[in-house]
């Protein structure tokens, strides 16, 4: 439930960055994105009167940082400037995958054949559809998109690593309080250079990614990374470009492909087989132990 939540809040980034985007440049964007959401958690955090992370905890809260805060967000907006956020939901296709197999060699998890042929066939699906969405054409901004989806997975992997040992919301919370005077420095310099027309869309979209995708769903996902394991987690993303085509569609008015229901209905039987491979794998392993 919890992964699932925060499938949901990454759904929303997309339309609401590209929202973001009529009313600030996309250098500005992200850095007013990670200080508000750096702001949030910092709040939370001294409310909580929590202590700093122990040392060994940083180095991996500094890729976390890197991965989700900072090189997803900024490659990411970069990309929309000239890709229709449907075409960009192909990195999200492939992101699944990739998390997939960078948690299997970062935390030890072997999953089954069985779920490795499931996420494939997954990926595959997405892929395609994805790809016919945008009318099989790469757009300029695909080298952002594939240089998003690797620090993307790195920074969900050491994250989802990291929150088994310390709670989920500190380990956003802190890897964004330690992006925080970059983010000040990127502010600082962008909003001179990059004109600010400021609309309700522009707004809306500006809170929502820092608010809802980078703080509460980072939360939350992470949290759900801890509890079933960075693969099983992982394999709940490939509904994640399903639900960003339906909310481009409704708040953006792009076009959905009558394909959609289709696709749908196959992801949903790929994730299914991953779940359930990944709980036939956990109970094996706790009989084995015991």
């Amino acid at each position: 439930m919890l992964a699932g939540l925060g499938v949901v809040a990454f759904s929303l980034t997309f339309p609401g960055t590209a929202w973001g985007l009529e009313s600030f440049g996309p250098w500005s964007l992200v850095a007013l994105r990670s200080v508000l959401a750096a702001l949030i958690a910092g709040g939370v955090l001294l409310a909580g009167r929590v202590p700093l992370p122990e040392r060994r905890h940083r180095a991996g809260l500094a890729v976390v940082g890197a991965g989700v805060v900072v090189g997803f967000p900024l490659l990411t907006t970069l990309a929309l400037q000239t890709s229709t956020t449907s075409h960009a939901a192909v990195v999200v296709g492939l992101l699944p995958l990739t998390t997939a197999a960078l948690g299997s060699l970062r935390t030890g998890e072997r999953p089954s054949r069985t779920f490795w042929v499931a996420a494939l066939a997954g990926a595959a699906v997405v892929i395609a559809f994805t790809v016919q969405q945008s009318g099989g054409a790469l757009a300029s901004g695909d080298l952002y998109l594939f240089g998003a989806l690797l620090v993307c997975a790195a920074g969900y992997t050491e994250g989802g690593r990291l929150a088994r040992e310390m709670p989920g919301w500190q380990v956003i919370g802190w890897a964004l309080v330690l992006c925080l005077p970059l983010a000040v420095a990127g502010s600082l310099v962008a909003l001179p250079l990059e004109p600010v027309r400021l609309n309700a869309h522009g707004v809306i979209g500006l809170v929502w990614v820092a608010a809802g995708s980078t703080f509460l769903g980072l939360y939350v996902w992470y949290r759900g990374m801890a509890a079933i394991g960075v693969a099983r987690a992982s394999q709940l993303q490939l509904a994640q470009p399903l639900l960003t085509l339906v909310w481009s569609f409704l708040l953006l008015g792009e076009e959905i492909s009558a394909a959609a229901p289709v696709a749908a209905v196959a992801v949903l039987v790929c994730i299914a087989a991953t779940q359930r491979a990944g709980r036939r794998a956990g109970r094996e392993s706790r009989t084995v132990r015991s």
